[in-house]
């Protein structure tokens, strides 16, 4: 089974989009846009960074648990993963954002 983006609308109106692994698992989760074109040209900006490695920024949060975010070349952040339970299972997310976000179809859940 493919990943996919699902693209949906927030209770507060605005515009966000997960991207889902084959088995359903999210795998990325992306900021809030204004605006629906705004969260589309996000998911084209996965698809465009997700194969090279230098674009993942590995991070460890306070509760000392490994995460990953995702950048455009401009330096934002794009998506940020789940927390993970240690950096093999966390680099097993950043293997799974490589496969699936380049050629993920787009779910339209708006």
């Amino acid at each position: 089974m493919a990943g996919k983006f699902d693209l949906k609308k927030s209770p507060s109106g605005k515009f966000m989009f997960n991207l889902k692994a084959g088995n359903g698992q999210i795998i990325l989760t992306s900021e809030l846009y204004e605006s629906k074109a705004a969260a589309e040209n996000g998911i084209e900006s996965v698809k465009k960074n997700a194969a090279d490695d230098s674009r993942y920024e590995r991070k460890t949060s306070k509760a000392n648990e490994p995460y990953f975010t995702l950048k455009a070349g401009n330096g934002q952040v794009i998506g940020k993963s789940e927390m993970y339970s240690g950096a093999t299972a966390m680099e097993n997310g950043i293997t799974s954002v490589k496969t699936n976000g380049p050629t993920a179809e787009v779910v339209d859940n708006t």
